[in-house]
């Protein structure tokens, strides 16, 4: 407002030393805090009495009150949600064991489920390269059996090259005898994780999380069709144009790029499954 400190300080009958007072920090506060931290990240869902507690057990000369402050003061408090501590399994099929070193190293795929305006289901099959993180496909179906899986890895194949090994649960579709068959003649090996341990599998569950919440929960498909379009479309923005935090925020698309001295041609599901199926059916009969 223009006016000198003392006529402001006049104004609200404030004395002007508490203009210039500054708090001292306690010696002790500093190691008070890190270890205040250090208590809450170990038990998260104790609040600021017990970790005022465990400081006294431990030495500190510190009251209730002062910890409340500083509790308030650094945003610690107990989370409303908890999401449940997961122990390693013991597979060694786990993506934390065999993990992608290269290119077409592993491959991880997964069904995610669906449906359409009118209830009807669509079951859905991402299949992820876990290095690159790529999206190499989304089969969108009514419905899947094993020999629609086979016609999509068959194509991917193709296209792509053969993997090293593929990663799944033991779902019916994964495990038929058809499919590791066919794998095994392919030259591709099989990581079937521990059964109940879907973080076993945490590269498909992780773009299966995205692709739900980024599209699945947004969008409502009236028909198959529209599905498959806008799934497609979602897979080419993933690939090409989404940022991934894992790849130093480098796309999927641009990352392969980099690792193989060339970028990959589109791969678009829709374009060969009809075909796929009556090579594969035709085969498996």
């Amino acid at each position: 407002m223009d006016v000198s400190q003392r006529r402001a300080c006049g104004a609200v009958d404030q004395p002007r030393s508490t203009q210039h007072y500054e708090p001292a920090e306690a010696d002790d506060e500093k190691p008070l805090v890190a270890r205040m931290k250090e208590l809450s990240a170990r038990h998260p869902r104790y609040g600021y009495r017990r970790i005022w507690a465990l400081l006294r057990s431990e030495g500190f000369r510190v009251n209730r009150k002062r910890v409340h402050r500083l509790w308030r003061r650094e945003g610690l408090k107990v989370p409303q949600k908890q999401r449940k501590r997961r122990r390693p399994g013991g597979s060694g099929n786990a993506c934390f064991r065999r993990k992608a070193e290269s290119m077409n190293a592993v491959w991880s795929y997964d069904f995610v489920m669906d449906q359409t305006s009118d209830g009807k289901r669509l079951k859905m099959l991402p299949v992820v390269d876990e290095f690159t993180r790529e999206c190499l496909a989304i089969e969108v179906e009514r419905s899947m059996t094993a020999t629609d899986v086979v016609a999509t890895l068959k194509y991917l194949f193709e296209v792509r090259g053969v993997p090293q090994f593929i990663r799944s649960d033991n779902g019916p579709e994964f495990i038929a005898g058809a499919v590791k068959q066919w794998l095994r003649e392919s030259g591709a090996g099989t990581l079937y994780i521990e059964p109940g341990s879907p973080w076993e599998n945490a590269y498909s569950e992780s773009f299966n999380g995205k692709f739900e919440d980024e599209l699945l929960n947004r969008e409502e498909f009236a028909t198959l069709k529209e599905a498959k379009v806008l799934v497609e479309d979602y897979r080419q923005e993933y690939n090409h144009r989404r940022p991934h935090s894992s790849l130093r925020y480098r796309t999927p698309a641009a990352f392969a790029a980099s690792c193989a001295g060339t970028g990959f041609a589109a791969l678009s599901p829709c374009q060969h499954t009809s075909n796929a199926k009556e090579e594969v059916t035709t085969t498996l009969s």
